[in-house]
């Protein structure tokens, strides 16, 4: 790994919004959909499996529970190999990985060796995918980063409303192994995503102009963990933990909701294709929404808007008690479980700037791991216990709601922002020199500022310099 250039993120290299960029956001669209829609896409799959090995669907339900427990629960270990090594070659050995687990699970004989190679390894593999794809989309991406971001999210839907169809041919012609096969030669793309993830190059100049070589810092932290002394993360990491918790519940159970109701099976699954057509939709639609110039700085509001809107979906669908009200509930949880996928990392990469954010998502998926496997099967101790799935939605619905408090509540008041007129008004002790200035008789006092006020003519670029840092002390996109 000697002669591997690392694409740590240079500072001085200004992100080109475009360019190379474009192919960067297509791998990273790729990642997203097989990451998010790969556990479930495997569950077509869990029927053959309880045929093969003998066993109960809670046996199977493992594998999809470890495979995203390791795409959440190894983002220190992403962010670790993404500071040493760098993107792209973390996710060519992550392609390789989850390629290899699938492969490799068609020739096991129980499922214990499906949970190691489908859900340890291949989770492993996806999760070394998607951590590094985000990293490259906001490096490449600046001012169009809220659409970048939110047409990257869009490939979690595209690829689900693919994935399962696909899944279910290739069972009904090759068997589950065949299936498995296939499924492994087309993870086998993640590596072609990770070709894409260029590493950003400090523009060249021309020949006759020296070059300047920065040397690299040696000391750089495999794992910053400065973030977690930032008030606007923890409210961040917080609340989306808490969100975890019931975001993911509804769409596991609407399908189960409507059979309850007594309605075909086909008519309960058409209501996932209807939710997932209009994420489709509602992701790219609100990233074009949060890059607006107003609603950029005061994108954690939006945010948290999104996330009440989630959570009132879910408790007003609780109510429903047909056909056609679950219907409603799943176009309206399909927009607002878009505009949340769309914005989740825009808000984190706004919060932590791009220095950091390698780290803190790693954080933050770590956190989110033990949400993840908290939240759907607690939701099933309740259905069990209450045969009635009300009471699921509105816990879930709660969560989320609680969720979006504490992220604007916390922003609102536990983050201060910069007051120009305070910091004015605060008083320096003057040193011996500007105490001599002052003392100084009214010639001398102007001679001095036409001479102070030359200097600063003659060097523009510092004046610019100083005016770019109040901008960024004072935004509130980056006050949060």
């Amino acid at each position: 790994m000697g002669a591997v250039v690392v694409d740590d993120g240079a500072s001085g290299v200004k992100a080109p919004d475009g360019g190379w960029g474009w192919a960067v956001l297509f791998g990273c669209f790729v990642i997203t959909g097989f990451s998010y829609a790969f556990p479930k896409a495997v569950s077509v799959f869990f029927k053959e499996l309880i045929r093969e090995f003998d066993v109960g669907y809670s046996d199977t339900a493992w594998i999809s529970s470890i495979l995203l427990a390791m795409l959440y629960g190894t983002g220190p270990v992403c962010s670790i190999l993404v500071n040493r090594f760098g993107c792209r070659p973390v996710m060519m050995v992550g392609g390789l990985l989850a390629s290899s687990g699938m492969v490799t699970a068609a020739f096991c004989t129980s499922i214990i060796q499906i949970y190691l190679t489908t859900g340890v390894l291949t989770g492993l593999g996806l999760a070394l995918n998607f951590q590094p794809s985000l990293i490259m989309l906001n490096r490449y991406f600046d001012k169009r980063r809220p659409l970048a971001n939110g047409l990257s999210a869009a490939g979690s839907p595209v690829f689900l409303c693919t994935l399962s169809p696909l899944g279910q041919i290739l069972q009904t012609h090759f068997g589950w192994r065949g299936g498995f096969l296939i499924l492994g030669g087309l993870l086998l793309n993640c590596c072609v995503c990770g070709a894409l993830m260029r590493p950003l190059e400090p523009p060249k100049k021309p020949a006759g102009e020296e070059q300047v070589v920065v040397p690299k810092k040696s000391n750089k932290k495999l794992l910053d963990f400065t973030v977690l002394r930032d008030k606007g993360f923890i409210i961040y990491a917080i609340a989306a933990s808490i969100m975890v918790l019931g975001l993911f519940v509804p769409p596991v159970f609407v399908v189960s909701y409507a059979k309850d109701l007594k309605y075909p099976d086909n008519q309960a699954a058409l209501l996932l294709t209807v939710l997932g057509f209009i994420d489709i939709f509602a992701r790219p639609t609100c990233g074009i929404i949060a890059g607006l110039k107003w609603v950029r700085p005061r994108c954690v509001y939006l945010f948290s808007f999104a996330m009440i809107f989630n959570g009132m979906t879910d408790l007003i669908g609780s109510m429903a008690a047909d056909y056609t009200g679950l219907v409603v509930f799943c176009i309206f949880f399909g927009i607002s479980y878009g505009m949340v996928g769309a914005l989740q990392f825009e808000v984190l990469m706004a919060i932590v700037g791009r220095e950091k954010f390698s780290s803190a998502i790693g954080l933050v998926l770590l956190a989110e791991a033990i949400a993840v496997l908290v939240g759907p099967p607690s939701a099933g101790r309740l259905l069990d216990a209450t045969k009635r799935y009300m009471f699921v939605f509105i816990v879930a619905g709660t969560e989320v709601v609680l969720s979006a408090l504490v992220l604007a509540l916390g922003n609102f008041f536990c983050i201060k922002k910069a007051d120009p007129v305070a910091e004015s008004k605060t008083e320096v002790p003057l040193s011996p020199m500007e105490t001599e200035e002052l003392n100084k008789p009214e010639a001398e006092k102007l001679q001095s500022e036409s001479v102070a006020v030359d200097s600063i003519e003659a060097v523009p670029s510092c004046k610019e310099d100083v005016e770019k840092n109040g901008e960024l002390v004072t935004n509130p996109e980056t006050c949060v």
